[in-house]
């Protein structure tokens, strides 16, 4: 009787093969932006200021700035504003000067009918500052919402610089037909300035700016 090799140190057979790993569980495909736990599926974690929902991984949208033209059209209702208070001070100033000239004349020489004219002046003077110091407003309060507006700014810019322009322009033809040189430079700049002014929102930038969406 044989009993193998003595050599052989499985004497009594092939030696055992070495279980194998079970495969590993087969995961469901992952869409981008998207992870998978307990069968259900999970959003990653949103980040962003409002830009940044619906994009893969929470990215965020690049921060939009403002178009140069309305950049520049915001500045021109600014320095407008500067030269409107200027004005409406200016106005009011005048006017009651000659509301306190009107009384110390006709303190002197009671004539009804001067009273009258100097007072009728003096309430039209007063009535100019005060529309330019409206219109002061008006330009600053378009300018500063220039950046969080919607269209109702964008259309009232629009119709204020154009009124603006067209009002200029008869200043202009004015001051060029008998007018010093120094009145054409201004109603020239008040012409240039009105004329931006409504073109800036009107043209495709502006339009787009003024229609994008807010969060």
């Amino acid at each position: 009787m044989s009993y193998g090799d003595p050599n052989n140190p499985y004497p009594y057979g092939q030696p055992p093969q070495p279980s194998q790993p079970p495969p590993p569980p087969q995961q469901p495909p992952t869409a981008p932006g998207y992870t998978y736990g307990y069968g259900y599926p999970q959003q990653q974690p949103y980040s962003g200021y409002g830009y940044g929902y619906g994009y893969p991984g929470g990215a965020t949208m690049p921060a939009q700035s403002m178009p140069g033209l309305l950049m520049t059209a915001r500045v021109f209702l600014f320095i407008i504003s500067a030269t409107q208070i200027l004005a409406g001070v200016a106005w009011l100033y005048v006017g009651a000067f000659v509301s306190d000239v009107t009384d110390d004349a006709t303190s002197v020489v009671p004539m009804k009918s001067v009273g009258d004219a100097g007072h009728a002046l003096a309430g039209l003077l007063i009535f100019f500052g005060l529309v330019s110091l409206a219109f002061a407003a008006l330009s600053i309060t378009l300018g500063v919402k220039f950046g969080r507006g919607g269209q109702g700014i964008r259309v009232t810019t629009v119709v204020y610089g154009a009124l603006g322009t067209l009002v200029g322009f008869v200043f202009l033809i004015v001051a060029l037909d008998n007018g010093p040189a120094a009145a054409v430079l201004y109603t020239l700049l008040w012409v240039g300035f009105g004329a931006v002014i409504t073109a800036a929102p009107m043209v495709a930038s502006g339009t787009a700016w003024f229609a994008r969406p807010r969060y």
